[in-house]
C-alpha cells in the first residue's frame, strides 16, 4: 500500500499577488484575463472574494456584481511559474516521486521516505511549514493511500491544513460529500449521476459498478473503483510524459467573426502551432476536430477523419476549414475557434496514400515545414510565418499575441 500526499497551493495566483502587493491585503481580489482580448474571466480569487460568491470562470462583470469593490489584477504567469518551481524543489527534498498536476498542485509518493522523515502526516506538516516559511504562501495537503483520495483530502480543509484519509476511516469522512467533489466528475458526468439520483460519494460507492458501466461507460467503473479505494495509479517521477492522444490549440478572438475568410485565417494561424508541435513530438495526424463558440457562448465540436495522415499546417488547416464549412451554418457570429489533431501515429511509419490526396504536394509541404522549423530553431519563432496571415483579421505578425490561446496536450 502506498503513502501519497497531494499538495495544493491555496488560491495560488491571487495569493502571490496579495503577498507581493501589501495594498491588496484585506481586500477581495481576483486575478483575471484581459477584457480587451475578451478573455476576461476569473482565473483565481482570494478567500474574501470567494466569500462573496465569486467563482473561478466567472466573467469580470459577474465578479463585480457579486462582490462590489473587488480588485481586479492581471496575471503574471512568469512569476507564478518561477514560484511553482521553487515549491516543487521543496517537495523534492522528501521524495523524487513528485508528479505535477497543473502549476499549483502535485502528488508525492512518500512510501520510501518514512525512515528519514517520519510518518506521512509528519512529512505533510513539515512540507506545509517549509512552503510557508520560504515562500510566504500556504498549501493544503491530503494524505492517503491513493492519488484520488489524497487529492480529495487536500480539498476538504483549506487553507493551510493537512487532512488524513486512512484506509480504516476514509469512508466515513467522504461518504457525505457531493459526488462532484471527486476528480473525474465534470459537468456532463455530474448531470448523468444526478439523473441516476447519485448525489453523494456514498451513493456512488454503493452503486454496483456494472450499473455505472452500463449507463456511463468506462468512466463510471473507474469512479466506482476510485471512491472505494481501488485506484492503483502510481505517482510518476518528475519529467514523466503521459501518452499523447491529441494536440490542439484554441483562441478567443478580440472581435466576433462573421465570414468564412476570417475563420480560415484563424484556423491557419492555430494550425501553425499545432502542426509544429506534431512535428516536434514525431507524429502525423489522421483526424481533425474543430471547435466553435458562438457569441451566445454556445460551444460546438465537429470531427472528421483525414484521407491520409499529415503534419503540415496548410493541409491540416484546410481539412479543418472544409469541416467547418460543411457543419457550421452561421446562425450567429463566432467568438472562439479551436482545432485539434487526433488519431496520432508516429511519423516514421510508412504513409498509406489515398486516391483523394496528392502525396507529392504533401511531401513538398512537409519539406517546407521542416525547413521552417529549422529556421525558427536557429533564429527564433518570429523569423518566418505564412504571408497570408500578414494583413488579415488583425492577425498581422506583430499582433498574433493578442490571442489568448489555450495550448494543450490531450492525454489518456
Amino acid at each position: 500500500m502506498r503513502d501519497i500526499l497531494h499538495c495544493d497551493l491555496n488560491n495560488f495566483y491571487a495569493s502571490v499577488e496579495c503577498r507581493d502587493n501589501p495594498e491588496l491585503r484585506g481586500k477581495a481580489v481576483a486575478v483575471c484575463g484581459s477584457k480587451e482580448a475578451r478573455a476576461g474571466i476569473v482565473l483565481a480569487k482570494n478567500y474574501a472574494a470567494k466569500d462573496c460568491g465569486v467563482k473561478t470562470g466567472d466573467k469580470i462583470y459577474e465578479a463585480e456584481q457579486k462582490c462590489p469593490g473587488i480588485v481586479i489584477v492581471p496575471p503574471h504567469m512568469e512569476k507564478y511559474s518561477a514560484i511553482s518551481k521553487q515549491v516543487r524543489a521543496i517537495y523534492q527534498r522528501y521524495t523524487d516521486l513528485v508528479e505535477p498536476f497543473g502549476m499549483d498542485e502535485c502528488w508525492l509518493d512518500v512510501t520510501g521516505s518514512h525512515f528519514l522523515f517520519g510518518s506521512s502526516e509528519k512529512i505533510a506538516n513539515d512540507i506545509r511549514e517549509a512552503v510557508k516559511r520560504e515562500t510566504g504562501l500556504t498549501i493544503s495537503v491530503g494524505v492517503s493511500f491513493t492519488k484520488v483520495l489524497a487529492k480529495l483530502g487536500s480539498d476538504m480543509k483549506k487553507p493551510d491544513a493537512v487532512t488524513v484519509l486512512s484506509p480504516e476511516g476514509y469512508r466515513e469522512k467522504i461518504r457525505p460529500l457531493a459526488v462532484n467533489e471527486i476528480i473525474g466528475v465534470g459537468p456532463s458526468t455530474f448531470r448523468q449521476l444526478q439523473r441516476l439520483r447519485i448525489r453523494t460519494l456514498g451513493d456512488l460507492a454503493d452503486t454496483p459498478p456494472e450499473v455505472l458501466g452500463r449507463l456511463i461507460g468506462k468512466s463510471g467503473i473507474w469512479l466506482w473503483r476510485a471512491v472505494n479505494g481501488f485506484d492503483d495509479a502510481a505517482v510518476q517521477e518528475q519529467g514523466y510524459k503521459r501518452e499523447i492522444k491529441s494536440i490542439g490549440n484554441s483562441t478567443t478572438l478580440p472581435r466576433d467573426l462573421y465570414n468564412d475568410g476570417e475563420v480560415w485565417q484563424t484556423l491557419l494561424s492555430l494550425s501553425e502551432d499545432v502542426t509544429r508541435r506534431l512535428r516536434r513530438e514525431g507524429f502525423r495526424t489522421g483526424g481533425v476536430v474543430v471547435s466553435v463558440k458562438t457569441n451566445d457562448l454556445c460551444y460546438r465540436e465537429y470531427q472528421a477523419q483525414l484521407d491520409c495522415p499529415l503534419r503540415s499546417a496548410q493541409s491540416f488547416a484546410q481539412a479543418g476549414f472544409e469541416l467547418f464549412k460543411q457543419r457550421f451554418d452561421w446562425h450567429l457570429p463566432v467568438r472562439a475557434v479551436g482545432i485539434r489533431a487526433i488519431y496520432l501515429q508516429p511519423d516514421f511509419l510508412p504513409r498509406q496514400n489515398s486516391f483523394f490526396c496528392d502525396p507529392y504536394r504533401l511531401d513538398r509541404e512537409e519539406t517546407l515545414s521542416d525547413v521552417s522549423d529549422s529556421l525558427r530553431e536557429r533564429f527564433g519563432s518570429d523569423i518566418i510565418y505564412p504571408a497570408r496571415l500578414r494583413n488579415s483579421l488583425e492577425l498581422t505578425h506583430g499582433n498574433i499575441n493578442i490571442f489568448q490561446s489555450s495550448h494543450r496536450y490531450g492525454t489518456a
